[in-house]
């Protein structure tokens, strides 16, 4: 729980803020994430710990919409089958999806770590985890608690949000607030870092401050808190109640911003920097050791700048190497300049030209060199070393998906990949899409995916399962549970092989990048990572026919790592990619 000094220290730095005062920061890249592969879990889908913690029907954010029989699926049953509840509740397949639970929890992560680190994975990205009804968790019931099923005593953590206000010396820790310290703990002793999603746009029809404004309406002490169209009028039948919600979701209830001071207003702000800090210093002992190392932000460019300016300002008080980083889909160098986040998700510069070129072969290797550079080149030398290296994610159809259907669907066939609206969003049964694994050709396109990701400029992000060989359509397919019972050892070992080569080389991962050559016509793309005495080179070929090489960018190199065996310094496979150093 904060302490007094703790909401002391909150006052005295809001004023200084608002001063002007307080540090705005701009070289924000804390070192740590350089050395970084993340690895994002969508928690009720990566793994069941703890099964008597598992969802129930009441715990459901709509229990009334599903039928009594409703009960948790089977992990390890088929996707496309549906329970006997489901079928109970009719509608086709994809009614009844959003109801699904398959009891992910905390304990299921920590059962999993030594296996992360096996992996070479370094740090863990949560999508939500906070106390929320839904599947997604996009919709907080509470921003300063870990949502009761993720964690070991669901009925007793219930009991003691009920008895809290927004004030946190009422705040208790629940049963799964202390296993996620727990897992902290746990996951810092394995030197892997932990990220939490964090949603500071809106919340849900739940969340504690839009419950009271619900019954109280304009006499609620949160009526400030949201931007309300209308309040009721008791004087007549109808209820007049409206609101703003995210893009028009009602379900999804935004906050209400300070217009003139470019911020979220007082009360949502003070709020949400107090469950800030309780998850940065547990302890609230001025000491960040026992916290997350940072935070992803959720629609980051609908909240005001000045309060990301203020918000970050603060929190690198609490830990002066904290990383943020920004949900952006399009450029993202000028915003973190003028927000302050030390990094993004690199969509823009990293996910949109590797599904253009690595992947659909849409434009030619010298352009995919000039987007690379475009995007790399709008940020800081420092900034684009911990740039989140994604290809999936959970808004996108999985990577073995958009490899299995680059030639035989028309969907994503624009270079820039993504309809940021989701106006393009398939699902497994879209007619024309091929809901299956990667063909022979394919399986040699991810692993050069997988080799890229972990030899290229920035922090490699790997979406959970992606590693294990999963394949599936976008959201809500691309939230199918882990396949733990159907691991592809082949494509985990080429996962595990090419983080480890990027661990075992500083160069991969702090040093300097450049060009050596990009062929059109045979659709080679070459670059060398240097730092210091050490020169590696990373050769991709993406063409059909084998590349002979012999370049003098090869001279004294050995070949020490490759997708295909046969790679060397003189030829290399169709559809492959090598990594050569010195002898």
């Amino acid at each position: 729980m904060p302490s007094l000094l703790n909401c002391l220290h909150f006052c005295i730095l809001a004023g200084l803020c608002l001063l002007g005062i307080a540090r705005h920061d701009t070289a924000a890249a804390p070192d740590w994430a350089k050395d970084i592969v993340w690895y994002q879990i969508f928690p009720e889908r990566f793994n069941n710990g703890d099964p008597t913690n598992d969802p129930t029907r009441a715990s459901l954010d709509n229990p009334r919409r599903v039928t009594p029989e409703w009960q948790v699926m089977d992990w390890e049953s088929e996707w496309f089958e549906r329970a006997d509840w489901e079928k109970a509740m009719g509608g086709d397949f994809q009614s009844t999806l959003q109801h699904r639970r398959y009891g992910g929890d905390l304990q299921g992560v920590i059962d999993k770590l030594d296996y992360l680190k096996d992996l070479g994975i370094t740090g863990i990205y949560f999508n939500p985890i906070f106390y929320a009804n839904s599947l997604h968790k996009y919709d907080g019931n509470s921003f300063h608690h870990i949502d009761p099923h993720f964690g070991p005593d669901p009925k007793g953590d219930l009991e003691l949000i009920a008895q809290e206000t927004s004030n946190p010396r009422s705040w208790q820790w629940t049963a799964a607030d202390k296993l996620f310290l727990k897992l902290l703990e746990e996951a810092k002793a394995r030197d892997i870092r932990v990220i939490i999603d964090g949603v500071w746009n809106h919340t849900g029809r739940d969340f504690f401050a839009f419950q009271d404004i619900r019954t109280n309406f304009q006499k609620s002490r949160y009526a400030r808190w949201y931007d309300i169209i209308e309040f009721d009028d008791p004087r007549t039948a109808r209820n007049e109640f409206d609101y703003h919600g995210w893009y028009g979701f009602k379900s999804l209830p935004e906050f209400a911003n300070d217009a003139p001071g470019n911020n979220l207003a007082p009360g949502p702000k003070r709020y949400i920097f107090n469950a800030t800090q309780r998850w940065m210093d547990p302890n609230g002992d001025g000491d960040p050791a026992d916290g997350i190392d940072g935070w992803r932000l959720d629609v980051a460019e609908e909240v005001p700048t000045g309060f990301w300016r203020e918000w970050h300002a603060y929190i690198r008080r609490i830990n002066p190497e904290v990383f943020t980083s920004a949900e952006i889909w399009g450029g993202a160098g000028d915003y973190l300049r003028e927000t302050h986040f030390a990094s993004a998700m690199n969509y823009r510069g990293f996910a949109i030209p590797v599904k253009g070129w690595l992947i659909d072969a849409n434009i030619t290797a010298s352009e995919f060199a000039e987007r690379l550079r475009t995007e790399r080149e709008s940020h800081t030398d420092e900034t684009a070393r911990i740039l989140q290296n994604l290809v999936d994610s959970h808004d996108t159809q999985r990577v073995a998906s958009a490899i299995r259907n680059r030639d035989t669907w028309d969907g994503y066939k624009n270079t820039d990949w993504f309809d940021y609206d989701d106006g393009e969003r398939v699902y497994a049964r879209t007619p024309g899409y091929d809901n299956g694994p990667p063909d022979a050709d394919g399986r040699r396109i991810w692993k050069m995916v997988a080799l890229l990701q972990a030899t290229y400029v920035g922090a490699p992000m790997i979406y959970y399962g992606t590693e294990l060989g999963m394949w599936s359509a976008d959201d809500p397919e691309d939230r199918m549970p882990a396949w733990w019972h159907r691991k592809d050892e082949e494509i985990f070992k080429t996962y595990q092989g090419a983080l480890h080569l990027r661990d075992a080389h500083p160069a991969l991962r702090r040093g300097d990048y450049r060009v050596l050559e990009t062929r059109d016509d045979a659709q080679v793309f070459a670059f060398e990572r240097r730092l210091e005495d050490a020169r590696l080179v990373v050769v991709f070929n993406r063409g059909q026919g084998e590349a002979t090489l012999g370049n003098d960018y090869l001279k004294g190199l050995k070949k020490i790592f490759s997708t295909d065996p046969a790679a060397s310094t003189r030829r290399l496979p169709p559809l492959s990619a090598a990594v050569f150093k010195k002898r």
